[in-house]
């Protein structure tokens, strides 16, 4: 069983946060996988696939454990699954993580501990100490440091990974900034960490182990919206 405290920060105060878009064929793994987490767990199904079935199932199996799932009739995109289940956390601490399991529960405690001393932890693949047991290919790679380097220039953030998907942060920094959010695809990393830039947050980047998955749902269509939509935001 893990330690419900670590560092100052009491585990069963905080929330994970997982955007489960149609993932019928992963969910069950990552259900096992997270399932001694002592905080709430909230899943956010916005797809047409059986996996909010899957996790109400699993829920009922496991009494014990805190979970909910959210359903919505229609796609709320990347950014706006993430957002639906921030406003629904009730906890101190709120973090989400991919459903797909590059992430272990681990990592993500151990980023859940680093806010006894920051309002915000985002896990990086590419600051020194990070592990990557297996890495993307090299077009992603390449496709990621374009994407940092124009981050860096439209919104001055030092970031070199806004985009893994893993993120812990304290409610009330996000309580701050989450009113005001506009982006729902996978600009949304971008938009949130801008905003609490803004507002003086202290938002600390530390290495992750990180194992790429395949199944990747970013598409070049994807990667298209995602530029327009940080233009849109940085130009207004």
């Amino acid at each position: 069983m893990l330690n419900n405290t670590s560092g100052g920060v009491n585990r069963a105060d905080c929330t994970l946060v997982i955007p489960s878009y149609n993932e019928e064929r992963r969910i069950r793994s990552l259900l096992t996988d997270i399932s001694g987490f002592p905080g709430d767990l909230i899943f956010v199904c916005d797809g047409t696939d059986t996996t909010s079935a899957i996790i109400d199932a699993f829920a009922a199996d496991h009494p014990s454990l805190s979970i909910r799932c959210l359903t919505f009739p229609a796609r709320l995109g990347k950014g706006g699954g993430v957002l639906a289940g921030m406003k629904a956390a009730a906890t101190r601490y709120v973090g989400y993580m991919d459903a797909d399991g590059s992430t272990s529960l681990r990592e993500m405690e151990r980023l859940f501990d680093r806010l006894a001393t920051a309002d915000g932890v985002i896990g990086s693949r590419w600051v020194p100490g990070s592990v990557l047991p297996v890495r993307q290919g090299f077009r992603r790679r390449a496709e990621s440091r374009l994407f940092n380097l124009l981050v860096r220039l439209l919104f001055g953030l030092d970031y070199r990974d806004t985009q893994c998907g893993a993120k812990v942060f304290r409610k009330k920094a996000l309580g701050e900034v989450l009113p005001s959010i506009r982006s729902t695809g996978f600009e949304f990393d971008v938009e949130l960490l801008w905003q609490l830039r803004r507002r003086g947050c202290r938002v600390v980047e530390v290495p992750i182990t990180w194992e790429n998955r395949d199944e990747s749902k970013v598409n070049a269509s994807d990667a298209k919206e995602m530029l327009l939509g940080m233009i849109r935001l940085r130009f207004g």
